[in-house]
This record gives C-alpha cells, sequence and structure tokens, in this order.
C-alpha cells in the first residue's frame, strides 16, 4: 500500500512501523519550532515508504507538539532517520514522550 493508496480491503497484513508521541517545547517557542520543521516533513513525505509524517500543535497544552508517523517498513524509516533533531531544535526542547510501534496488521476503525 502506498501513501496514495487507502486501504479498502478491510485489512493490510504487510508490517507498519508507527512513531507516535509528543515533545514539549517552551510555548513561546513551539510556532518557531514548527515551522523550523516544515521540510523535515516534506522530506519524510517525499522518502520511499512513508505512508504518513506530521508534527502538530496540540490544542490544549501550549508547549506541547504532537508527533505521528506512519512507516511501511523498519528499513524505510532508518533509510529517512539521520541523527535526529538539529542542535537548534534539541536545544529547545524540554521533553519528549515518543514510541516506536511495530503494527502487523490493520483494519478499518
Amino acid at each position: 500500500m502506498t501513501k496514495d493508496q487507502a486501504d479498502t480491503s478491510g485489512s493490510y497484513d504487510g508490517g507498519v512501523i508507527i512513531i507516535s508521541g509528543w515533545i514539549s517545547v517552551d510555548p513561546d517557542s513551539r510556532d518557531d519550532y514548527l515551522r523550523g520543521c516544515v521540510s523535515v516533513v516534506e522530506q519524510a513525505r517525499a522518502s520511499s515508504g512513508c505512508l504518513d509524517f506530521a508534527l502538530s500543535a496540540d490544542l490544549v497544552e501550549t508547549g506541547r507538539i504532537n508527533v505521528y508517523e506512519r512507516w511501511e517498513s523498519g528499513e524505510s524509516l532508518d533509510a529517512f532517520r539521520g541523527s535526529g533533531p538539529s542542535d537548534d531544535q534539541s536545544a529547545v526542547i524540554r521533553a519528549a514522550e515518543v514510541a516506536r510501534y511495530e503494527i502487523s496488521g490493520v483494519g478499518p476503525a
């Protein structure tokens, strides 16, 4: 299944990697942080094996950024990953909780 194809069969039996969680920055820095991530999101979405990639402002917590990535495989994710956030981005991160989930099957919600 490619990022342009919706699953219409009712299930998907391939392995999928989901990266999900949040990072926390000073509320006054959040918009600047997200603007600095636009090129990373564009690069990820253009990468082979990327099904979805989003960083978004949380609607309740003013310093929270939600992280969501979906990849066709661990190999696709590893091929995209570099050394992580830039030094400038890392400097403003106050806390983070992001996990990797290996999904063996997907069905309709």
